[in-house]
């Protein structure tokens, strides 16, 4: 498969040179990676301990993706969009000027996709991964955990596109669900940063302080908020449920360091208006539109997380961030 990754961060990176091992792949990133990488090749190396299962093989090599800088006019098979939220747009109007048979978004937050679809004419896939990565250096990037990918139409279902994806995200070793329920699991992946990332960037500690403690409390208070929005919605997704999957993220990953927490350390613009702001947003939403009992009005609290935003917003316009 041809493939385009939109966004050579530290996850597009990973993605990128995984999947150059067995497809034709281009990376859009950054001037000095991109050219390390045309120079050098990009180098995948291993920074965990454990079994890597079926992406061992993508692991300790150098791969020789092709890299470029203007993601505009491209052609390929797929379109893989891994830039932070708030670069979207930019992605969907680059994106919008090539040819593509699919777009998929492997992107923290909500929203993404929609912005996609609304510029490209290629069908949108939605997508979650739990696979650890950190760009250590210009054409280097350290895989930090594996985990999964999950995929699939973006409004749920099924279709063969995805299914055509899915095999292409196997045939590189990477663990991988083609899902025809993506709405409900967008809002659980939802939850897991609405009660992980946040936290660990205004408290700054690891993810594994949110085990225990009053970093617990309010992870477990903006995880179930996050669930209560879901389900205003019609999506199923029970307050037990997005809490234990923000536990178990957690435990899982007890010492990385979240991906806003890095952000915040590194003095870079966060995604906390995809994440936190999108489910006060959606909340506010719905008490508009929705019945304003207050009855109402009480299950839709989402206090804690508008507060987490409120702060990082604050910390952002404080230093010059927006």
């Amino acid at each position: 498969m041809d493939i385009v990754v939109y966004g050579a961060g530290s996850l597009g990176s990973l993605l990128g040179g995984a999947l150059a091992t067995t497809h034709d792949v281009t990376l859009v990133g950054r001037a000095d990676h991109v050219a390390a990488v045309e120079r050098d090749g990009l180098r995948v190396e291993r920074a965990f301990d454990g079994d890597a299962g079926a992406f061992a093989p993508a692991l300790d090599r150098t791969t020789a993706p092709r890299a470029t800088t203007d993601g505009r006019e491209l052609a390929a098979d797929l379109a893989l969009v891994t830039v932070k939220a708030f670069d979207t747009d930019t992605a969907a109007a680059d994106l919008a000027t090539g040819e593509f048979d699919a777009v998929c978004s492997l992107q923290n937050g909500m929203g993404n996709e929609e912005r996609l679809a609304a510029a490209c004419s290629a069908p949108v896939l939605a997508g979650t991964t739990t696979y650890g990565a950190r760009r250590t250096d210009p054409g280097k990037v350290a895989c930090t955990g594996v985990g999964d990918v999950v995929l699939g139409p973006a409004e749920g279902g099924e279709s063969a596109v995805a299914d055509r994806v899915g095999e292409a995200f196997r045939a590189a070793g990477f663990a991988t669900t083609v899902a025809s329920d993506m709405p409900r699991r967008l809002w659980e992946k939802l939850a897991v940063n609405a009660g992980i990332n946040a936290v660990t960037a205004l408290a700054r500690v690891e993810n594994g302080a949110l085990l225990d403690g009053p970093a617990n409390d309010l992870a477990r208070a903006a995880a179930r908020e996050t669930a209560r929005t879901a389900r205003a919605w019609d999506i199923s997704l029970s307050a037990r449920a997005a809490v234990d999957a923000v536990e178990s993220v957690a435990d899982a990953t007890a010492a990385n360091v979240s991906s806003m927490a890095q952000d915040r350390r590194a003095g870079r613009r966060t995604e906390v208006d995809a994440i936190n702001g999108y489910v006060v947003d959606r909340a506010d939403e719905h008490r508009r539109e929705g019945s304003t009992t207050p009855a109402d009005e009480y299950e839709l609290d989402v206090a804690t997380n508008r507060t987490l935003t409120r702060l990082l917003r604050a910390w952002e316009r404080g230093e010059g961030l927006r």
